[in-house]
């Protein structure tokens, strides 16, 4: 495992993407209504990215080894979707959760994030999904911290998770990135406390959760890209790509319209 430790300049570069990132969640999130596909939230999100952001949709043509060219600019994961979900015509309807999951290039840097919209009234589970989702990743985060473990971040999550009664993605995790798109490490989103690789100043990396609410078990799509509950239970995620300081975490996807923390927590320890 290489883990890239960035600069001071690197680290200036990522704040400025992280925000550009988090801006174009901002963006979006008036036209997440009833009627509208996520083609058409994948249009206004390239251009808004290209023509006002100067910035680069770091998904679209993507291609890790096995995989296709992803063939969009962003990920749409809606209701029973768990990640990479590819925009298309089907129109969102009321009641509809949905992921929305943004990276930006900016001067070769990459800035990584994705939150959960609700279309009209959610339904009452959906709501509670998101909710706790969005806890478990403030959880794993708020245990960034030099001489912390990235062990510590996955326990912290699948602890509570599990106790409200949902279950962790385990095939998929957060990742290192700055340059490259994925870096070392690989931050899972379960675990045990204490293990795992010691975190230092100056490693930035994604926490992501995916939550289920009935079983973790995944089932991928035949377009190679999109994964879905094998249940067909609701899944959702939020994502935030963190730095490690020489007191704790600095947030680095973040802008005006960024839900606020948890009570007790902000953006900077």
């Amino acid at each position: 495992m290489t883990v890239v430790i960035k600069s001071d300049n690197e680290i200036e570069k990522m704040r400025v993407a992280g925000r550009l990132a988090s801006q174009v969640l901002d963006f979006i999130e008036p036209h997440v209504r009833a009627g509208i596909t996520t083609e058409d939230l994948d249009s206004l999100c390239h251009d808004y990215m290209v023509n006002v952001q100067n910035t680069i949709p770091a998904p679209l043509n993507y291609a890790p080894p096995g995989y296709s060219p992803f063939p969009k600019s962003i990920c749409t994961s809606v209701n029973h979707v768990i990640c990479h979900g590819i925009p298309g015509p089907k129109k969102l309807k009321n009641g509809d959760s949905i992921n929305i999951d943004i990276t930006v290039i900016k001067d070769r840097y990459h800035g990584d994030t994705s939150r959960m919209f609700h279309v009209g009234e959610p339904k009452i589970q959906s709501r509670r999904l998101a909710e706790l989702t969005f806890d478990c990743m403030w959880a794993g985060i708020s245990q960034i911290k030099p001489g912390a473990h990235l062990g510590d971040i996955g326990a912290a999550i699948q602890k509570m998770a599990e106790n409200a009664g949902f279950s962790v993605v385990r095939e998929f995790c957060g990742h290192g990135i700055g340059a490259t798109f994925h870096e070392d490490p690989q931050v899972l989103h379960y675990g045990r406390i204490g293990t795992g690789l010691k975190l230092v100043p100056g490693m930035i990396f994604t926490v992501e959760p995916m939550i289920n609410v009935g079983k973790p078990d995944i089932r991928q799509l035949a377009d190679g890209w999109t994964v879905v509950t094998k249940d067909h239970e609701l899944s959702a995620q939020w994502e935030h790509t963190v730095l490690v300081t020489n007191t704790g975490f600095e947030v680095l996807t973040r802008s005006e319209g960024t839900p606020l923390p948890p009570d007790g927590l902000s953006f900077k320890v």
